[in-house]
């Protein structure tokens, strides 16, 4: 008896566990891969973005600089939220230091939920993928048990292999599981870096504007 022949002799649910094993293993590394490349994108992107800001004439030509370094659009927002349209409604009522910090608050929340998007399924696989393969490997002992009762006469040797091939899925689980756990940890990393200087960035952008209203 193989993997293979276990699979098909254990039933609807060994075959449902395989599967969905290997959708999560596959949407894990797509988001691993997508996110590895956002963020390294991103790190250098936002450092060069500020420090052309800062080094800018006026806010209409940073926005300008930015935009050719700016690829993810995570300092854009914040730059174009400052833009404040007078009006007769309560966004615009108060003065120009509150204003500045709702927009800036509101654009910031985007560009982070831009930088968090993924890290809820990474979480979600590396924590369920080893209970659903030890739900494949309970499955498969049992019908492999069963089988073997069947036959008649047990040994250890018939024991052994059905029951070893089972636990594969234990395995299975852990080598979905391990990676997506490794990828939010270190991602998380890099998100709380960028994080801080977008923060830091808005900071001192409502200050300046703030300072000159």
């Amino acid at each position: 008896m193989d993997f293979f022949s276990l699979m098909t002799q254990g039933g609807i649910v060994s075959q449902l566990v395989a599967i969905l094993l290997l959708a999560m293993s596959v949407a894990s590394w797509v988001v691993i891969l997508w996110k590895a490349w956002l963020l390294h994108r991103a790190g250098g992107d936002v450092a060069r973005s500020t420090a052309v800001f800062w080094q800018s004439a006026s806010v209409e030509e940073a926005r300008e600089k930015v935009a050719a370094f700016d690829r993810e659009a995570l300092v854009l927002p914040l730059i174009a939220a400052t833009n404040i349209q007078a009006g007769g409604t309560l966004a615009s009522a108060g003065d120009k230091s509150q204003q500045l910090t709702r927009v800036l608050r509101d654009a910031l929340h985007r560009v982070l939920h831009k930088l968090q998007f993924g890290q809820v399924l990474l979480a979600t696989i590396g924590s369920t993928a080893p209970f659903v393969g030890l739900l494949g490997t309970v499955w498969g002992i049992y019908h492999a048990l069963v089988g073997i009762a069947s036959a008649g006469q047990i040994t250890i040797d018939k024991v052994s292999g059905p029951v070893g091939e089972a636990l594969i899925m234990t395995a299975a689980g852990l080598a979905v599981a391990i990676p997506a756990v490794l990828a939010y940890n270190v991602f998380g990393r890099y998100i709380g870096r960028i994080e801080a200087d977008l923060e830091g960035f808005a900071r001192d952008l409502r200050e300046l504007l703030a300072h000159k209203a």
